[in-house]
């Protein structure tokens, strides 16, 4: 007998069955270049490629570079507003921190924007200082050359703040949800494999579920922003502004299994973004050493495999066990992946493959590389 629910440790167990791909959408690779150097993004580079200020439009790339054109495909449009934003958000968006400052929610949130925006990621957005942020800002203070400390300090702060076109987008602001954002196709996850390739698709549990996803925040605090909204088209919310991606081509990448931290480099061997993840477990370790990326897929199924060796097909969709994306590597059955719950990266534990949330991992699959080198550590 065998049991598989959303956040069950047995669902961890991704990447010790390889993903049985059918009917998939395969993404083409992006570039061709190759780069193996260890380095460190200076200060001059850390905002030189960093999310501009997306003036009511997010997630919308310009230019007809492969990594732009593949990342739109992957990633919604997000078209906001700041006209007559509740004082939560105002106070949200003109927040600052000084010295001796608590992190509190409006200060949490606006460090998280920083963070994102500069490419290192904490993961799903929710405002407050824990183990995702903390490691975002020693992500950002290594590939900026920063002491790494425990917790923020002024020259982390300056080094966050000092591109001023950044410093005025807004972190919270308002978006007018459509039919396309609440007509969705929802369903109830059952427990066992079984049932759950019987579904039609994987697909989110609720509309809230969605929108939290699509706003790259948590459905708490999606719902505390939003305490009276019934979530109905035509309805304006408060949401994060996600910013834009990183849309550096991306050819070698490091697992972090200490920090649980993937790290990307481009081909001159430059840190360009950084995600949270959760890299193996004790029970079931990651790999060593080095591999390459073997085949990119936009909405996978997944092969699931019993005690006894019996295997079902699961459907694809965002609560599919490897979530929204599988970039499979050279090493049989092991992969970068997505996650059917995005609020635990980090926090839990997997079976050995790189596990990220469904929207950092769609943004990697736009700019990873065929043959793109990964390595665990």
């Amino acid at each position: 007998m065998y049991h598989l629910n959303k956040v069950s440790a047995a669902l961890a167990a991704v990447g010790l069955s390889a993903a049985v791909l059918i009917g998939q959408s395969v993404i083409a690779d992006t570039d061709n270049a190759r780069g193996d150097a260890q380095a460190t993004m200076s200060k001059s580079a850390a905002t030189k490629d960093v999310s501009p200020v997306t003036n009511g439009v997010s997630q919308k790339l310009t230019g007809d570079s492969k990594t732009s054109m593949s990342l739109n495909k992957l990633l919604p449009t997000i078209k906001y507003s700041t006209d007559d934003l509740p004082a939560m958000a105002k106070k949200v968006n003109d927040a600052s921190w000084t010295p001796g400052t608590n992190i509190d929610r409006t200060i949490g949130t606006k460090l998280q924007a920083l963070l994102n925006w500069h490419h290192s990621g904490v993961g799903a957005v929710d405002g407050y200082w824990g183990k995702n942020t903390k490691k975002a800002m020693q992500a950002f203070q290594k590939a900026n050359g920063l002491s790494v400390t425990e917790t923020l300090n002024t020259e982390t702060w300056q080094a966050l703040t000092s591109d001023k076109a950044l410093m005025i987008q807004p972190v919270l602001v308002n978006y007018q949800l459509t039919d396309v954002d609440v007509d969705i196709k929802t369903t109830s996850i059952p427990a066992g494999a079984t049932a759950k390739a019987e579904l039609e698709g994987l697909y989110y549990e609720s509309v809230i579920e969605a929108l939290a996803e699509k706003f790259h925040m948590s459905e708490k605090y999606l719902k505390t922003l939003n305490p009276n909204a019934s979530f109905s088209a035509g309805e304006t919310i408060t949401v994060y502004n996600p910013g834009n991606p990183n849309t550096a081509p991306v050819s070698r990448v490091v697992a972090d299994k200490t920090t649980q931290t993937l790290y990307a480099y481009d081909d001159k061997g430059t840190l360009v973004a950084s995600y949270p993840t959760t890299v193996g477990s004790t029970a079931t370790p990651s790999p060593s050493g080095t591999h390459t990326v073997e085949v990119k897929v936009h909405e996978p199924n997944y092969t699931y495999t019993a005690d006894d060796g019996s295997q079902t097909i699961l459907p694809p969709g965002p609560n599919n066990p490897v979530g929204s994306v599988w970039i499979g590597l050279s090493k049989p059955s092991y992969g970068i992946h997505g996650s059917p719950d995005p609020d635990r990266i980090s926090r839990q534990a997997s079976a050995g493959c790189v596990r990220l949330t469904n929207w950092d991992a769609l943004a990697l699959l736009g700019v990873i590389q065929d043959g793109a080198t990964v390595e665990f550590k």
